[in-house]
């Protein structure tokens, strides 16, 4: 009789790949998974660690999975294994603190963790185990953690997707080279390691054959794909883009833009220091990339850039966009921004306000800044009380409602192409899957398939189409 295993994956759209990663070496070893955790024999819960309220969700998930273990007599002999950023971030404290967690497994071990289980179960000696690369039977089963993650998924990785038939999400890249004060990522993820180019290529091509019509490229930063591998000096995390020193952004778009079909390719996760001219002229160049893009730019103010790490000024950002609007037709930008950093003044807000309203982004988030462990921020002085975070938050997004209200107002009678998502709803080219509005359309339209549309009104972040 197969192993039975459940799978809760939580966090951003990176640590899903890596859920189905997971799955897909599960299903390779001939492994049965199920969503119903009382029926499993492993139960995995893949976590997030990014910031406080992700930390919260993970650990309530993993007490969540324990109780529900111990109060269930079927339950009894069920193993659990906590996988993910958690798991990496805690690596050394986690075994001592939840004793009833059976094993940690870190981002180097999902492709080893039909082995561990099989190890965790009895299933496999010790020199069974030995050969398929997993943990030596007479390891700890709760420290299978590597400290520094080396990692990087291939076209050849087995891996089963958890998104909709029409959507999928391509890891082009694992780490960071950044040093941003607030972020843990490079301390759990590790430095920067780009895919190849031809795997890259070859797995969306193989998407788009399969019937996807939306692929999401993302990584910890997106905009550094292939520089890590250019031959001579590495360039610096502030480097923009240059495809004649080797492959990049620009020649990985400009190739998956040969790709035969129907579909767009969406940037996710761009970083502001590594945009040209060169990778603004292959956007708008290449008619199978959406005209979105999401650049997280965090701040205006250079105090704050300079706090952060963020490597850029408040002029260049600002330079940067109007090229990217002048450059790109009908461009959408996401970004986000972080208010409440320690030192932040009245004045710093101020112009993070002002910078809002002059650029009116069409999609737009803020998050409060979160204090977290192991950062350089952490120690740094003039944190901020929490009411002030919390009210710089609340005037932010006050601004960024007002905007996309006006933004959406605009675009009643305008004709546009959505993507059908579910039977009812849609997205258009400005709208990333589980991130952005919708827009809603005639229940008639076939899911996963494009439809040309007119706007014809709005409600709150959504747009509705004309009857």
């Amino acid at each position: 009789m197969s192993t039975t295993v459940g799978l809760i994956s939580l966090g951003c759209a990176k640590n899903l790949i890596d859920s189905e990663v997971m799955i897909g070496h599960l299903a390779q070893a001939g492994m049965s998974l199920t969503p119903d955790p009382e029926l499993a024999d492993v139960l995995i819960v893949n976590t997030c660690s990014f910031i406080d309220m992700a930390k919260k969700e993970s650990i309530d998930a993993i007490f969540g999975a324990v109780d529900g273990r111990r109060t269930d007599p079927d339950r009894e002999r069920q193993k659990i294994i906590v996988a993910g950023c958690l798991s990496q971030r805690f690596a050394s404290e986690l075994p001592g603190i939840m004793p009833e967690v059976d094993a940690f497994i870190g981002l180097d071990q999902i492709t080893k963790v039909a082995p561990i289980i099989e190890n965790l179960l009895g299933k496999k000696n010790d020199a069974e185990v030995q050969k398929t690369e997993g943990p030596s039977a007479t390891d700890d089963p709760r420290d299978f953690v590597t400290l520094k993650p080396q990692y990087v998924p291939d076209y050849s990785t087995p891996r089963m997707r958890l998104t909709p038939d029409h959507f999928a999400y391509v890891k082009i890249a694992e780490g960071c080279n950044h040093t941003c004060t607030f972020c843990i990522i490079p301390k759990i993820r590790g430095q920067h390691r780009s895919r190849t180019q031809e795997s890259v290529f070859k797995e969306v091509e193989a998407l788009v054959k399969s019937g996807v019509k939306e692929i999401n490229l993302i990584s910890q930063d997106t905009t550094y794909f292939g520089m890590d591998q250019w031959e001579g000096e590495r360039p610096k995390p502030s480097s923009p883009v240059d495809s004649t020193k080797g492959n990049s952004l620009c020649t990985l778009l400009r190739q998956i833009n040969t790709i035969e079909g129907d579909f767009w390719v969406r940037l996710l996760y761009t970083h502001p220091a590594h945009w040209s001219d060169e990778l603004i002229q292959t956007i708008a160049e290449c008619d199978k990339v959406a005209k979105y893009v999401d650049i997280p730019l965090q701040h205006i103010s250079d105090r704050m850039l300079t706090a952060m790490k963020r490597v850029t000024t408040g002029d260049y950002i600002r330079d940067l966009l109007r090229r990217m609007r002048a450059g790109i037709p009908g461009l959408g930008i996401r970004t986000t921004f972080i208010v409440g950093f320690p030192g932040e003044t009245e004045e710093d807000f101020s112009e993070l306000l002002e910078f809002i309203r002059e650029f009116r982004f069409e999609r737009a988030g803020v998050f409060q800044y979160s204090k977290e462990e192991g950062t350089r921020a952490y120690k740094m002085d003039g944190h901020l009380h929490h009411a002030t975070r919390k009210s710089r938050w609340s005037r932010a997004m006050a601004e960024l409602q007002k905007i996309a209200g006006e933004l959406n107002a605009e675009q009643v009678g305008k004709q546009v192409r959505v993507l059908v998502e579910q039977p009812g709803i849609a997205r258009t080219q400005w709208d990333a899957p589980e991130i952005d509005g919708s827009v809603i359309v005639d229940e008639s339209l076939p899911v996963g398939e494009f439809a040309d549309i007119t706007i014809g009104d709005w409600r709150g972040y959504d747009l509705v189409a004309a009857r």
